[in-house]
């Protein structure tokens, strides 16, 4: 019988992924992983830690062992694997869960609505006439989710910009939409003689400013406010466009590098990096994925391929574009002014 029905598991596996992503999700909420970052425990110790009842306990957590997000040894202690352990445990600089707060608390109940999306082209966020950014400012509690899951999103594409780009060629940097400042921290901590303008709007000045003191490069960055719909960017050798271009619609997107030519110096350079969609979107679940993503999100943005992406460089004046892949999925387009 499993002979004449080769490839009804692969489809179930998929149809019920959200239960995996879900089990994931509630256990960074939960802080499984933060509390055995200090040591094994037993399924009545761990429940009573992350306040599960006793009935799910068990079940819950064998499901992450299951998962390969935990182990299980012979006296039934649990433990963090070496990839959740440094991932997903919330006291190390590595951990990544911030961005899993967003899905689950955000994104997760958005996804339910994809169909309704996908017949009307509508967004399933609720904006109250804003942009996605402006109503998630609005609201204290969702700002703070939002921003900090931006750095966990943007933490290794930056590191690895930071690592791969040749910044010694280059004295200045302004990352646009910067929100928390991740990448323009990073490049700090790696490249001391570099000096960063982060842009974004007025009400990210204080996350910027606290993360830069808690990174210790606050003689190096600093914050300049505005609105890239109105105002023109802080001149740079180098901008930034992180994760951005996909929040908006093609005009938008091309208005955008613009003014990021019209800012950059003789000689510098355009970094675009992002989530991209291969050239024959045939393989990329991730960038497909998040492509839909903006559907749900906004009102115009999607994602795009490196050719798109160059094509536009050149019509606004870039040359010699190339693309390099970056840690977590990422990829950048470097262009040269």
């Amino acid at each position: 019988m499993t002979g004449e029905h080769p490839r009804a598991a692969r489809l179930f596996e998929m149809a019920s992924a959200y239960r995996q992503a879900k089990v994931l999700l509630s256990a960074v909420e939960l802080r499984v992983f933060s509390v055995l970052a200090n040591g094994p425990l037993d399924a009545k110790e761990l429940a009573s830690h992350v306040q599960v009842h006793s009935r799910a306990a068990r079940d819950f957590f064998d499901a992450l062992v299951a998962m390969g997000l935990l182990t299980r040894d012979d006296k039934g202690q649990y433990r963090n694997t070496e990839e959740s352990d440094r991932y997903l445990d919330q006291a190390k600089p590595t951990f990544l869960g911030a961005s899993f707060n967003q899905y689950n608390r955000r994104e997760y109940g958005m996804w339910a609505s994809l169909t309704q999306a996908l017949q009307t082209g509508n967004p399933a966020a609720e904006t109250q006439g804003q942009d996605h950014f402006g109503s998630l400012y609005a609201d204290a509690a969702r700002f703070q989710t939002f921003v900090a899951a931006m750095t966990s999103g943007s933490l290794l594409a930056a590191q690895g910009i930071a690592s791969q780009f040749p910044w010694e060629n280059y004295e200045s940097l302004c990352d646009v939409g910067t929100a928390q400042g991740c990448l323009p921290v990073q490049v700090a901590l790696a490249h001391p003689h570099i000096r960063a303008v982060g842009f974004d709007l007025p009400a990210l000045r204080p996350a910027f400013e606290s993360y830069a003191v808690e990174s210790k490069v606050t003689d190096r960055l600093s914050f300049i406010a505005g609105d890239f719909f109105r105002d023109p960017l802080p001149a740079a050798d180098v901008v930034v466009l992180g994760r951005v271009l996909h929040n908006w619609d093609l005009a938008t997107k091309k208005m955008l590098l613009d003014k990021a030519y019209q800012a950059i110096q003789k000689g510098g350079a355009i970094i675009v990096y992002d989530m991209l969609i291969d050239d024959d979107r045939r393989t990329s679940i991730a960038g497909l994925l998040s492509s839909l993503n903006m559907l749900l999100w906004t009102s115009g943005g999607f994602g795009y391929t490196a050719t798109d992406c160059i094509a536009w460089m050149r019509s606004t004046g870039f040359a010699k574009a190339t693309v390099r892949d970056l840690p977590g999925g990422n990829s950048m387009i470097i262009g040269k002014k």
